[in-house]
């Protein structure tokens, strides 16, 4: 059960009420009519004329009141009406119409309203200074009545109902934390031998790998009290307000020891410091404060920090040392076989079809965390119901990954040659990739659906995860890579080519340079590893290598690109026929699965070589 901690202060209660009596007197001054006259316990309200400057100068003999308030004037005529009017003060013309017969007064005297709203930012100045002093002489305590009225701290007092059984993927990081569980549950048994209690362990991973969902893990399998903050909570306008918000958790969370304190994005107040950031003065002492509430004069609390950060490279030294994070524990993006147990596990909350082979779909979303595989399958089932399916198929699978990854199908209005070059540029791709099926990932599916920016794609699915590429499989992947440019040179002619490769061309250029520079792969560069760094604007310099040198690896680059082109361009050419039927069965269906792709492939290639063993007879 959680419980949110809610501080009243009374200080509220009279800022309240005098803003509520302000708001009465600007009512009661606007609805209140002077004009309102009471006869027999009836009021009587009687709405005046308006006079204009020209008006009053030339009725000023009927006139018999006047009272002038600065340029507005209000009186009754002689007939006993009414009358407002804007006139210009001019002490000769007030004379001039009382000489006519009417009494004429000036009222210098303000409005309740207008008094009030003199002397509103004076009583306002001095109810701010004496909340802000009333907050200091309490202390902390004070500042935290004032500012901290809604505590964002989150306290569990029973056991989460999160547990490891609910976390997949991630085994080796629940082997490491489960040790923190043994020592929350079993303390006394590891102090019989002098081990201590880790104080800290830091998470940190891409988003999405489950940090957050492995801290309340551990806090569920110990069975112990989960304090959750965020680093932005111990940030705010006021100084001394972080340092304030740091001693009021720890001491929430002394009381109820052992216990486990989260703290999500702590880079948020960790940041490492530095002796130019004079203008970040508040957030250096709320990290201070951290540092001496994890391993300050009171060593054992019976406090496990908990901190969850996705850059790690941001946070203090001092921060990271033994004796506060002991332990820091880096999530990787899952593997395969994670990817996989992810899948398993949130799929036991929807509905899927017996036709679903989840190892298809680990190998099709390579680089997916755990959240974006949990999004994957809500996709997956959103789509379902919105084609009216029973239960989640493969179909729906496919259409949620290609989504995520490419975008939603866009219904563009497309030119038949547009729509043609694109299926002889997918063929093209396709083709390649099935002619280096043994060194190059198998390939899944061709479309020419547009979606996102693209106009069609091929998609491969890993056979495993792949931790290295040979020199083979590098110059394998360029080819496929510029088989698009190269399939509408062929077919189309080099006046024909399109900007359709730029993804292609920018794909290859990188893979092409980082076997040069960083991977060694280049008999002409050699074992050098050249640095690359990304300068504003996204163009890559080399930072470590002279002119030569960077001549020579762009020189080198352009080589493998060319050999690239050229060797998509040669088995294009000699199997012309090949890709033209794959072209015009794409242009037919708009998406062809592998096992279609490898089955026009290698019909053709059989009736190929039927008629050429036949001219030989």
């Amino acid at each position: 059960m959680r419980k949110q901690i809610f501080k009243k202060d009374k200080s509220y209660w009279f800022l309240g009420i005098f803003i509520a009596l302000f708001i009465a007197m600007i009512v009661r001054s606007i609805v209140v009519s002077p004009n309102a006259t009471q006869e027999n316990g009836v009021i009587n309200v009687t709405r005046p004329i308006e006079l204009s400057f020209s008006d009053v100068l030339r009725r000023s003999g009927d006139i018999k009141t006047m009272v002038v308030r600065g340029e507005e004037a209000s009186g009754e005529l002689k007939d006993g009406t009414k009358y407002n009017a804007t006139i210009t003060y001019d002490p000769e013309l007030l004379t001039k119409i009382a000489d006519k017969g009417a009494s004429v007064s000036i009222d210098s005297s303000k409005s309740l309203l207008e008094g009030f709203l003199n002397w509103f930012p004076l009583l306002f100045g001095v109810l701010l200074i004496w909340w802000i002093f009333r907050g200091v002489r309490g202390g902390a305590s004070g500042i935290s009545r004032g500012l901290m009225g809604q505590n964002p701290t989150k306290i569990t007092t029973g056991k989460p109902k999160t547990t490891f059984a609910d976390v997949a993927g991630i085994d080796a990081e629940k082997q490491e934390l489960s040790e923190i569980v043994e020592f929350l549950k079993h303390k006394d048994k590891f102090k019989a031998i002098g081990a201590r209690v880790p104080r800290g362990v830091l998470l940190s991973g891409e988003p999405g790998t489950g940090k957050t969902l492995l801290a309340r893990a551990i806090a569920g399998e110990a069975n112990v009290p989960f304090f959750a903050a965020s680093g932005s909570d111990f940030s705010g306008i006021i100084v001394g307000l972080g340092v304030a918000k740091i001693k009021e958790i720890f001491e929430m969370a002394k009381r109820t020891a052992p216990c486990i304190l989260f703290i999500d994005e702590i880079d948020a107040i960790g940041q490492r410091r530095s002796s130019h950031s004079f203008n970040d003065q508040d957030r250096e002492q709320t990290l201070n404060q951290l540092l001496i509430e994890m391993d300050g004069f009171a060593n054992d609390t019976g406090i496990i920090v908990i901190g969850a950060t996705n850059r790690p490279d941001m946070l203090d030294q001092a921060l990271l040392r033994p004796g506060r994070f002991d332990r820091q524990v880096h999530i990787e993006l899952p593997d395969l076989a994670s990817r996989e147990a992810i899948l398993k596990l949130h799929a036991k909350k929807v509905k899927l079809a017996k036709d679903v082979n989840l190892l298809d779909s680990a190998r099709g979303t390579t680089g997916f965390s755990g959240a974006d595989l949990e999004n994957l399958l809500n996709e997956a089932a959103l789509h379902a119901v919105r084609v009216g399916h029973g239960e989640i198929k493969k179909s729906d699978l496919d259409e949620a990954r290609d989504k995520i990854l490419m975008g939603p199908k866009k219904n563009r209005k497309m030119r038949p040659e547009d729509i043609k070059l694109t299926a002889y540029h997918e063929a093209g791709h396709a083709f390649v990739s099935v002619m280096y099926a043994d060194v190059t990932d198998p390939i899944h599916k061709a479309t020419i659906v547009p979606r996102g920016r693209a106009l069609g794609m091929v998609q491969h699915l890993p056979v495993d995860d792949k931790v290295s590429m040979t020199i083979a499989e590098v110059r394998a992947n360029l080819s496929v890579a510029l088989a698009g440019r190269a399939a509408e040179e062929v077919f189309f002619g080099a006046n024909k080519i399109t900007t359709g490769a730029e993804s292609d061309i920018d794909m290859a250029t990188r893979l092409a340079r980082y076997a040069i520079t960083t991977a060694g792969l280049s008999e002409k560069i050699g074992l050098a590893a050249i640095k690359q760094v990304s300068n504003f604007g996204g163009r890559l310099a080399l930072e470590n290598a002279s002119e030569k040198t960077a001549e020579l690896v762009d020189a080198e680059t352009r080589a493998w690109l060319d050999n690239a082109h050229k060797d998509a361009v040669r088995l294009l050419t000699k199997n012309k026929q090949t890709v033209t039927n794959l072209a015009q069965e794409l242009l037919k269906h708009e998406t062809l699965t592998g096992e279609e792709i490898k089955k026009i492939i290698s019909g053709h290639r059989k009736k190929t070589q039927k008629k050429n063993a036949k001219s030989k007879k």
